[in-house]
Order: structure tokens, then C-alpha cells, then sequence
């Protein structure tokens, strides 16, 4: 809509992307802060609780009565205010869409078996889960290659060519980053608003990476990639800042609404498709550094128990383990904050050296 006014009103302010990422943050925090109480009101009507794993620390029975799937109302919020502020016809936004819609579906359907049974083993089975995540990876990464032309080279940090071109072998490597991403942000989401504040430093980072690598000057002046129509997602990443700006008015410590599968899922596959078109999908690995150190202390567990019969930590993911150590819910969240905090400084510092 906000484009519509620039291209047949000529009010020029809104060709800006800046400016329309700002107001697309408005957009989908107002809307989620206004949705939040109705959709909680009407998850406690109808039980939609999230179970809790009787695996767990036991303080975490506490959170029992709690509502889930709260990720459905940000995501929504989302993509409102991206088909308000966004230009619509740009296919990167569409790749967008296409990946955050997917697998705010795919969470929306584990979220109902668990809720459903009352029991959170209970929603879709792992190899049912991977195999939806892994073909809605692999529709948007065929999309961005045969629709969106995308460039398929590869590049890593300080260096400013391109290593080497994927061909046909691109589509599986950016379902892999989207993939994993997805279940880093996932296994994450344990405690109230410890991936949520994490996840909006990482899209601040890549919006400011994506932005760069969608701008002529910028992108030529930074040595950086230039890819043509790319910074427009940056308008989408604001919007689901926003929106997790709004959630996490309700989901901070003690939360009031669970985002559940249906917004760690889409939040975490969004990042590694942003990740995919600022050329930064090694770079991600520090950008999302708390998501990386939680799902490498869920392997180090599973594998050492296998190899050894022993586990690495009281218990994985590694933000029960600080807990099973009898550190406060608070203290775990805010240094996990702090840590990522510093590693997205670093990871945009990286921009000035190629």
C-alpha cells in the first residue's frame, strides 16, 4: 500500500526503504500488542496450554496453565504490515512470504497434537517435522533460484570475491541453512523471552547486511555483494521485529503466552533465508551464536551419551543445564542476552573488513 502512494500519488517519501521499514515495525507491533490479550483470553477459554515435558526442571511446572502458539499472532502482525509497507512484486519479498508462511504451518500443525494430547511428545514426530521443514526449504531455495534468479555464488567472511558457484547444488545448501536455523531457534525457545530477544538482534544484523547488499553504493563502497532488489526484505525483518517487540511485552519473564513451534519455526527459517541473501550464511553462525552454542549442547549430549553412556551436561539444551545448577531463570536469560548481544556487534563489524 505505502509503495502504491509513491507509484500513482508520487509521494515520494514512501519509495524509501528506510521508511517503510519503520512504519512496517509500527504496523506489527501496534497489531500484535492489540491482538496479544484477545488471543490469550481465548487460549485459556479453549486450554490451549503448552505441555510441559516431565523431563524438565521442575520449576517449569509452574508454566503448566500457560498459552501457546502466541508465535501465530506475530507472525500474522507480520505479514500484514509487510503487505502494507512492502513492495509486492519484488520476488525476494515473495521468498519471504513463501518461508515464513510455511513454516508458521508447519508449527501450527505440531502446536495442535501437542495441545490436542496434552502432552509436548505428542505433536508431529521428528521425521514428520524435518520432512515438512526440508520441502518447504527446498520450495523456497527452487524459488530463489529458478523464479528470483538468485546468484548462487558462495562467499565467506573477509573475503570479496565469491569462492566458488553452487549451480544446482544451491537450493539444498539453502534448505539446509533454513532447516537448521529453524530447529537452532526451536531448541532455543525454553525459557520466557530467551529466544526472542536473541532473534531480534540477529534480524537487526542481517536487516542492516541485507539492506547493504540491495544498495549500489553501500554494497560497492563496503565491498560487499550487490544484489539487486534484496534490501527490500529488510522492510519484512522490521516487521517481525516489531512483532516480536509486541510478543515479548507478553512474553517476558513470568510470560503470559508461549510463542510455540508456530513462531520459533518461521523466525528461525526467516533468518537463514535473510542470512541466504545477504551472502552471510557462515557469518550466521556468529550472528546467531546462542542458537548455534544450544543446539551444539543438544549433539555434544546425544552423542557423548551414545559413544559413552555419559552426558556432557546436568541437561541439555544447555539452558537447563544452568538451571539444574540452580542459577535464576532472569540470570540465564539476560547473560544469554548479553552474549548475543556482543556477538551480533562483532558479526557487523565484519562489514568494513573484506
Amino acid at each position: 500500500m505505502l509503495y502504491w502512494f509513491y507509484r500513482f500519488l508520487d509521494i515520494n517519501l514512501f519509495q524509501y526503504i528506510t521508511v517503510r521499514a519503520g512504519f512496517a515495525f509500527t504496523f506489527a507491533f501496534i497489531l500484535t500488542i492489540w491482538m496479544m490479550p484477545f488471543f490469550i483470553r481465548w487460549a485459556r477459554a479453549k486450554k490451549a496450554n503448552q505441555p510441559i515435558n516431565k523431563y524438565v526442571p521442575k520449576n517449569h511446572l509452574k508454566k503448566k496453565d500457560t498459552p501457546t502458539m502466541g508465535g501465530a499472532v506475530f507472525i500474522f502482525a507480520t505479514l500484514i504490515a509487510t503487505l502494507l509497507s512492502a513492495k509486492l512484486n519484488n520476488p525476494f519479498v515473495v521468498g519471504a512470504l513463501i518461508t515464513l508462511g510455511g513454516f508458521t504451518a508447519v508449527g501450527l500443525i505440531d502446536d495442535r497434537g501437542k495441545v490436542l494430547s496434552g502432552n509436548n511428545l505428542k505433536g508431529l514426530s521428528s521425521r514428520g517435522k524435518l520432512a515438512l521443514q526440508i520441502a518447504v526449504g527446498l520450495i523456497t531455495g527452487l524459488f530463489l533460484m529458478l523464479y528470483a534468479g538468485f546468484d548462487t555464488a558462495f562467499y565467506i567472511p573477509f573475503v570479496k570475491f565469491p569462492l566458488f558457484e553452487m549451480g544446482w547444488a544451491a537450493p539444498l545448501f539453502w534448505a539446509l541453512v533454513i532447516v537448521a536455523a529453524s530447529n537452532a531457534v526451536n531448541l532455543t525457545d525454553g525459557l520466557d523471552g530467551l529466544a526472542t530477544v536473541p532473534s531480534i538482534f540477529a534480524l537487526f544484523s542481517l536487516g542492516v547486511i541485507v539492506y547493504v547488499t540491495g544498495n549500489a553504493v553501500l554494497s560497492s563502497y563496503l565491498l560487499w555483494p550487490k544484489i539487486i532488489g534484496v534490501g527490500e526484505v529488510t522492510i519484512v525483518a522490521s516487521a517481525l521485529i516489531g512483532g516480536l517487540l509486541g510478543f515479548l511485552w507478553y512474553n517476558c519473564n513470568p510470560a503470559e503466552v508461549f510463542m510455540g513451534d508456530s513462531g520459533s519455526l518461521a523466525v528461525g527459517a526467516f533468518l537463514g533465508y535473510m542470512a541466504i541473501l545477504g551472502k552471510s550464511e557462515i557469518l550466521l553462525i556468529l550472528i546467531g551464536l546462542i542458537f548455534v552454542i544450544e543446539t551444539l549442547s543438544v549433539i555434544a549430549q546425544v552423542g557423548s551419551y551414545k559413544l559413552r553412556g555419559k552426558r556432557v551436561f546436568l541437561m541439555a539444551p544447555i539452558h537447563h543445564h544452568f538451571e539444574m545448577k540452580q542459577w535464576a531463570e532472569n540470570k540465564i536469560i539476560v547473560r544469554f542476552w548479553i552474549i548475543s548481544f556482543i556477538a551480533n556487534l562483532l558479526a557487523l563489524i565484519t562489514l568494513k573488513i573484506r
